[in-house]
């Protein structure tokens, strides 16, 4: 198997990835770091979870010390954009955990935290700058942050970026770094838009490919409860905590306003739980992943904000309470589960109204996702399914650590291997007459995630 130190990576680098316990690049790692430490621009598409961060924080990290220059005040020398503020506080923090011994800088840029703490931050000038495009975009028109020693640029889940409505913010900053620059994009999916995106960004780019579109974790187990109402949902939920007191488990609704709900009404029950979704803080959101994190906290009631910002090996349960508007969503929401090695059960529920979301996301990961209870309304043509024989009322949404074999369907064959939407109707007002005007926002107050100006499935960016 390859090592750290074939890639190309200086002895300091791989003695540092020793001392992390990280021995054996993963196939984006082996593929892409000598691809950036060559300069040529990549086109990277992996799923969430794969290590990309170090794909290409490492070799940036490499070139960087290699640099004897500093960065100036107010500049950087290489620039991330990420769409949420949990993925820029994940990869801030992964790239630290790389740079320790050095006298290399990182600084993260948000919306939802204090923007003149920021502009103090980035005054005396930093080599790595973590940051959302809206946010950035208000530290530039403050002078707080200049582009024009930007070398490296690096686009994460430019997918999601898309869906979230940052376009016009990427096709801004783009004029504003220099074009001499070396660009790196990362993307779970390939759609026309991203492929457009690369050719404006990338440079005659090489493309890395080490996991198709739509294929979910090999060790996640899924399930769908075919459910009758919002009630019935909430109750397979709360039988799967009780058969499962020892798990961990995320909860994603489509609304802000439903996520608050059922957060809610699981305090009042008595369940260890905590909401993260747009309507929250920058802190609130730290407060509650922490929580999460440590254990503390049992569940994490999300919208999509979380789909791709939450790293935590020990999730036992991904619920889709809510089946998300575009399919790709599922695969990421799930792959919050069964990380680092471990397996992971993912539990979707499945209203009348909700069939053609489901038969979707089965079209897209090229699967019959298992039927745990239930029966499938008659669709397209297609008979109506009924669960497999032993599913009962609760049957695979109590399936998980420690009690791996309750309620699952007993008789089932081998097992078939293979997000960020907020509803529109969910915000006051949402539904603006044309011509209106919009009352102007404060450069220092966060965009909320709702739906978006532009994306997929009713998304709203990050600010």
């Amino acid at each position: 198997m390859t090592s750290f130190n074939e890639l190309g990576l200086s002895a300091n680098i791989v003695a540092t990835l020793t001392a992390m316990n990280f021995d054996t690049p993963t196939p984006i790692q082996e593929q892409g770091i000598p691809v950036v430490l060559s300069g040529r621009d990549l086109i990277g598409l992996a799923q969430t979870g794969t290590g990309k961060t170090a794909a290409f924080g490492l070799p940036l990290i490499e070139m960087l010390l290699k640099d004897p220059s500093r960065p100036e005040n107010r500049t950087t020398r290489t620039l991330i954009l990420a769409p949420t503020r949990e993925l820029v506080n994940q990869i801030g923090d992964n790239l630290r955990g790389f740079i320790r011994r050095t006298p290399l800088k990182i600084n993260q840029v948000v919306g939802g935290a204090s923007i003149n703490k920021q502009q103090l931050q980035l005054e005396k000038g930093t080599d790595i700058l973590v940051a959302t495009p809206g946010r950035l975009l208000d530290l530039i028109s403050r002078n707080a942050i200049s582009l024009r020693a930007v070398k490296y640029l690096v686009l994460d889940e430019a997918d999601q970026m898309l869906d979230l409505g940052f376009i016009h913010d990427l096709r801004k900053i783009a004029k504003m770094v220099p074009p001499k620059r070396q660009t790196l994009l990362f993307s779970a999916t390939m759609p026309k838009a991203i492929a457009d995106l690369a050719a404006s960004f990338l440079k005659d780019p090489t493309k890395v490919e080490v996991s198709p579109p739509g294929k979910a974790a090999d060790k996640v187990e899924q399930y769908v409860h075919f459910v009758n109402g919002q009630n019935h949902k909430t109750e397979l939920v709360k039988k799967s905590f009780a058969d499962n007191p020892d798990g961990r488990s995320i909860v994603f609704l489509r609304t802000k306003h439903g996520a608050e709900k059922l957060t809610k009404h699981l305090e009042l029950t008595g369940h260890s739980v905590a909401s993260i979704h747009g309507n929250k803080s920058q802190g609130q959101r730290e407060r509650a992943l922490k929580g999460f994190r440590d254990g503390t906290i049992k569940i994490l009631v999300a919208t999509d904000v979380a789909a791709r910002g939450i790293d935590i090996p020990a999730v036992s349960h991904v619920f889709n309470y809510d089946l998300p508007e575009v399919p790709d969503a599922y695969v990421h929401r799930i792959g919050r589960t069964a990380r680092a090695g471990r397996d992971g059960i993912a539990i979707a529920f499945c209203a009348p109204d909700e069939i053609r979301l489901l038969r979707d996301i089965e079209r897209l990961m090229g699967i019959e996702i298992a039927v745990a209870s239930g029966e499938a309304p008659a669709d397209r043509g297609r008979p109506a399914r009924p669960a497999r024989r032993g599913g009962g009322a609760g049957a695979g949404a109590g399936a998980g650590a420690g009690n791996r074999n309750h309620g699952r369907p007993q008789n089932r064959g081998p097992r078939e291997d293979g997000g960020e939407g907020e509803n529109r109707s969910a915000r006051p007002g949402g539904n603006r007459k044309p011509g209106g005007s919009r009352p102007a926002r404060r450069p220092d107050r966060p965009r909320q995630d709702g739906p978006a100006r532009a994306g997929a499935g009713g998304q709203r960016r990050e600010r």
